[in-house]
């Protein structure tokens, strides 16, 4: 694997990250937990003391990983097929792709507000644990139900993997932001005390993460839109 293809890896994958310590999706984080296993929050709080309630968070957090992947691998497929299909050039994909992607970040950060990023749709909470396969398909109803503060940073990685126009990279690429969300999601359902303790201490930073993740979109939407990308890989991967 080339230089490039590692460092839009590492990229994407910082987009799932970000996208997980966004003020849309951290603090609603035992909300879900809690609606895929059934399980009150003080029995998933005493996890360390009942080996089988670790388990069934653990199992159905895999679950509704797996879901949303599916839904983002399959956008990123989808994406990168239609810009080979119609034969569009990559220097104008680059071109747009960047210019938007610059715009995502300006929206994250506040100065202005895309309407249609903002108009998710949350999912209902109020029905619990329809097993393994309820798991599942709220991780596809996750997907599809964009927040506001997913929305702008996917909708970049997608925007990014249809550059690529090779569904290969675009299924390696969605893939790595997936694992950047889920990876975190399931190491604090699988460790839900020491979540809640990282996580008072991290609250009082979570105002800074629309900056830095507008930040992240702007500096990414400007290397895609100057078409050097593979150079500044090149010369980051040594």
């Amino acid at each position: 694997m080339n230089s490039g293809s590692e460092v839009s890896i590492l990229v994407a994958f910082s987009a799932g990250v970000l996208s997980f310590l966004s003020p849309c999706i951290l603090p609603l984080f035992p909300s879900y937990i809690t609606y895929i296993t059934g399980k009150s929050f003080k029995d998933i709080k005493e996890a360390d003391k009942a080996s089988d309630i670790r388990i069934l968070t653990a199992v159905n957090s895999l679950f509704f990983i797996l879901g949303f992947s599916i839904v983002f691998v399959t956008l990123g497929i989808t994406l990168s097929y239609l810009g080979s299909f119609f034969g569009l050039k990559r220097l104008w994909l680059e071109r747009v792709g960047g210019v938007l992607i610059i715009l995502f970040g300006l929206n994250i950060m506040g100065i202005f507000k895309i309407r249609f990023l903002g108009q998710g749709k949350a999912v209902n909470l109020k029905k619990r644990n329809l097993g393994y396969l309820g798991s599942l398909l709220v991780g596809m109803a996750f997907a599809f139900g964009w927040t506001p503060c997913v929305g702008p940073i996917l909708s970049s990685i997608l925007i990014y993997a249809s550059t690529l126009k090779s569904l290969p990279k675009a299924t390696i690429l969605l893939l790595a932001y997936s694992m950047g969300l889920g990876l975190p999601f399931f190491i604090a359902g699988f460790a839900i005390n020491h979540f809640l303790f990282v996580f008072t201490k991290f609250k009082n930073f979570m105002r800074f993460m629309p900056l830095i993740t507008g930040v992240f979109l702007i500096i990414m939407g400007a290397v895609l839109f100057s078409g050097q990308f593979s150079r500044i890989a090149g010369i980051l991967g040594g």
